[in-house]
This record gives structure tokens, sequence and C-alpha cells, in this order.
């Protein structure tokens, strides 16, 4: 028998399919459990995805034996055609390109609108907003803020905070506890547990300030209770409560954006606070439960 018609230019076993698939799942993890992952896994699979193709190009000689092939006449080779490519690596190089942009049509929208907006945060403008001298607020005494926090938008921009004078941190630097009154459930309006003083309610260019002795806070629509800190004690809320960035300008309190809170360890001006960027009511932010649903990127610890 013919050696010419023996052979054939047909393709070899390859693994770089299982890799590309490797590839591809550890980015479909990766969009739920950390960057890290993601990128790892779109390496592996642009690397494994590249050979693949590559491989389609280069032909390997092939007996027909053991292809399982009848013994049929010489066919041209790639040889024969120069730089052409035969019609059956077109094919298939045709097919997994259609499948590839079918797939990512269907796939990447709904990815984006299910994952991205976790890892994005709320997505939410907030203002910087002044609330006045920090005379106005006793040092180891919580203060409802009441205002707007933007003026121009009218009554929707109406927000509370809960503000305590921490005194001066070891490094001399001003501490307050800025905490917003949105439940981490679902959002409802939180209370401070404790007498209010009213008669001591005074205004400051719109902010309206009243002193609580505020032992707790508590979320009278499902029943969340949160200590003095913000911590969660009991009920659905899944972490602390939120908080607010915050900076002193010309002996003023400026509230700067929001952020989420893991727990914070400590109290006062001696607090460690473990801080996120600002995630969705009810989304997991540490612990074994940011493994199991989507989660917002991770910040800083101060």
């Amino acid at each position: 028998m013919n050696d010419e018609h023996d052979t054939h230019d047909l393709p070899g076993p390859s693994l770089w399919p299982i890799g590309f698939a490797i590839g591809v799942a550890c980015v479909l993890i990766g969009l739920v459990i950390s960057i890290p992952v993601l990128i790892v896994g779109a390496v592996v699979a642009l690397v494994f995805g590249f050979l693949w193709v590559r491989d389609l190009f280069v032909s390997r000689p092939v007996t027909a034996a053991a292809a399982g092939l009848p013994d049929v006449a010489p066919v041209a080779t790639e040889a024969d055609l120069g730089d052409n490519v035969d019609r059956a690596t077109f094919l298939s190089l045709a097919t997994i390109g259609v499948s590839g942009l079918i797939g990512a049509g269907v796939t990447l929208p709904a990815l984006g609108f299910g994952v991205l907006p976790s890892f994005m945060g709320e997505g939410v403008d907030t203002f910087d907003v002044d609330l006045g001298p920090i005379s106005n607020f006793p040092e180891g005494q919580y203060v409802i803020a009441t205002y707007l926090e933007s003026p121009e938008q009218g009554e929707v921009s109406r927000r509370t905070a809960f503000i305590r004078n921490n005194g001066r941190t070891d490094d001399g630097v001003p501490s307050f506890t800025t905490i917003f009154s949105r439940c981490a459930h679902l959002g409802c309006p939180v209370q401070p547990n404790g007498p209010i003083d009213e008669e001591a309610k005074k205004d400051v260019n719109g902010v309206e300030l009243r002193p609580v002795l505020a032992a707790s806070f508590g979320c009278p629509c499902h029943g969340g209770l949160y200590d003095s800190e913000g911590n969660r004690m009991a009920g659905p809320p899944v972490r602390s409560l939120d908080r607010y960035e915050f900076s002193i300008k010309d002996g003023n309190l400026v509230l700067g954006r929001l952020f989420s809170v893991g727990t914070v360890q400590g109290v006062g001006a001696s607090a460690k606070i473990m801080k996120y960027y600002k995630a969705y009511p009810g989304v997991h932010v540490d612990g074994i439960e940011r493994w199991l649903y989507p989660i917002p990127t991770p910040g800083s610890t101060s």
C-alpha cells in the first residue's frame, strides 16, 4: 500500500479546548468571588483559546488506518494550497467564531445587569454637606442631623445622620462617628433608642440638630437592632449601619460619600472600622456569605 494514499492532514487530539473551558469557568466564578480569580481565568482562556485556534491551522500527518478512514487517493494538502485555508478548517473556525459571538451576545448583557451593580455599588451621587461648626456637637453625645443633601432637588434629598463627637484620636486627629439612618436590611429609616432633647433643637443654616441619648439604634419595620457603634445585634440586617466619610473644613464638620461597614471593633475614637464601598441594603460585605452572594469590591480597612 502506498504511503501517499495512507496519510492525510488531519488535526490531532488536543488539550487546548479543556484549558479554554477551565479558563471560562474561572472567569464566571471570578465574577462572583473576586477580581483576581476573574483575571487569572481570562488569561488562561485567552492563552488556551489562542493555542486551540492555532492548532486548527497546523495539520498533523495521521494515517488513514489510525483515523479510521478508508484508503483513498491522495488529496491536496496545505502545502499544495499555499497560504489558503482548506474548507473544513474555515468552516470550523467560522462555527467557533459565530458561536462565540452568539454566546457573548446572550450572556454578557445578563452578566452586566446581574453582577456589575454589586461590584460598582449603588452608583448614587452624593454631595458634600456642611453641618456647621463642630462646637454644635458635644463630645461623647449623639446628635440627630437632618438636612437637604441637595437643596436644588428639594425634599427628595432630605437625609438624616447620627453624629457623635468622639474627641481626638491618639494622633490628635478629630474623630466623629457618622452613621447613616437607613437600615442595612431593606433601607428602612432607623431610629435612635433613647430620649431626644427636643427643647435643645436648633437650626444651623438649614441643618436641624437634635441631641439624643442613643444607647442603640432600631429599625421599626422588621426589628433590626444595632448597638451604639452601628454593629448589628439582632434581626434580619446582614451588616452594620453604613457611615459617611467626613472632613473638618474651617472648623465645620463636612459629610462626604457613604461607605458600607462590615463590623466595628472598639468604640469612639479608638474604633477600627471594617470599611467597604457602598453596597445595596441586604448585600453581605464580609464573612462566609460574601462567597455565596454577589459582593461589592472591598475597599480599605481603617
